[in-house]
């Protein structure tokens, strides 16, 4: 991994808010100038520095995010682990807490003034801050199927978080400390239509897939070791590992469909509820399960590690060496 100044660009900006709080906001983009007013206005009042990682946009979003006061670096796109690390690693982030935003999330006043009031009396051994995400699809806030709260780690001191290195599915992962919750509104609403919902979860399950069957086939060496995330995290990626991804073809995406839909009362977020836990938590989870599939068909025959990873990266599409060369050279 090379200096901060190389295959970056910084445009001219100011700090939206440097006699404030010691936060530095980081937000991953392309193409997403459409999001991005609402996302750096939610947070300018709270954040020292906002930084903008921008992967080859043509829509205006760099030019945008300099306007707003954002600092503005650009690098090619492997996938969000690898980009978001960098910027860890390659901004000189120099204030005493980090927050993960994605260009598609925006907070409410609410969880602003908590933000506010809790990080500078925070205690030492206090490392990081938990968040309740809702997810908003075609304009209603999905309340049910296990979809609220999604309680994810989003708020840490600098140097001690650190995202895992998956090509889907990563969390922010701590070296020490305790992580404490922060109530307030905190929504993940895109304003992309269903022709990009779909679009969009298709190229995730590609990449879910090759998560699995890294892990499957050991293509990424030693495992890294676990780190202090969320429980809802931890054991959601537990079960993931023991148990869902063992079911045969369609078994998995069938049966949690059924567990979201009407166990977890999935039906009464209406008719738009129907659509998102339809796609997502059926029709999204056997995507994987096909992609996952059609991956390990490809893989058949090879006669080690190196020729898996050949016929894996190929099959994908993925540059899935390049990625895994970063997280040596990272460690």
């Amino acid at each position: 991994m090379g200096p901060a100044h190389e295959n970056d660009e910084v445009l001219d900006r100011e700090r939206p808010n440097a006699d404030g709080l010691s936060l530095t906001v980081i937000i991953l983009t392309q193409n997403e100038a459409h999001h991005l007013r609402r996302a750096i206005a939610s947070v300018a009042a709270i954040a020292a520095r906002i930084i903008v990682v921008d992967s080859g946009s043509s829509d205006g979003t760099r030019e945008l995010a300099a306007q707003l006061g954002a600092e503005v670096h650009t690098r090619d796109w492997i996938n969000y682990a690898a980009q978001f690390e960098w910027a860890l690693d390659n901004c000189a982030i120099d204030t005493d807490w980090v927050m993960r935003l994605d260009a598609d999330e925006w907070i409410g006043a609410d969880l602003g003034e908590a933000i506010s009031r809790r990080l500078p009396e925070a205690p030492n051994d206090l490392a990081g801050f938990s968040l309740d995400r809702r997810h908003v699809f075609m304009g209603k806030w999905i309340r049910h199927g296990g979809r609220y709260p999604l309680r994810l780690l989003r708020i840490w001191r600098t140097g001690v978080g650190h995202i895992e290195q998956r090509w889907m599915d990563e969390h922010i992962e701590l070296t020490g400390g305790r992580i404490e919750h922060l109530p307030g509104q905190f929504i993940d609403e895109n304003l992309g239509d269903l022709t990009f919902f779909i679009t969009k979860h298709a190229g995730y399950a590609v990449r879910e897939a090759a998560d699995v069957l890294i892990a499957k086939y050991n293509l990424a060496g030693p495992s890294q070791a676990s780190l202090a995330s969320t429980r809802q995290a931890a054991s959601k990626r537990s079960a993931k590992l023991g148990f869902y991804n063992r079911l045969p073809l369609g078994v998995g995406p069938l049966l949690y469909f059924i567990y979201r839909y009407f166990i977890q009362l999935g039906f009464l977020d209406g008719r738009e509820g129907l659509i998102y836990h339809v796609l997502q938590g059926f029709w999204y989870r056997f995507q994987v399960d096909a992609a996952k599939f059609e991956l390990e068909r490809a893989m058949r025959g090879a006669e080690n590690a190196e020729e898996r990873l050949d016929r894996l990266e190929q099959q994908s599409g993925l540059a899935i060496r390049g990625f895994l060369e970063e997280r040596v050279m990272d460690g």
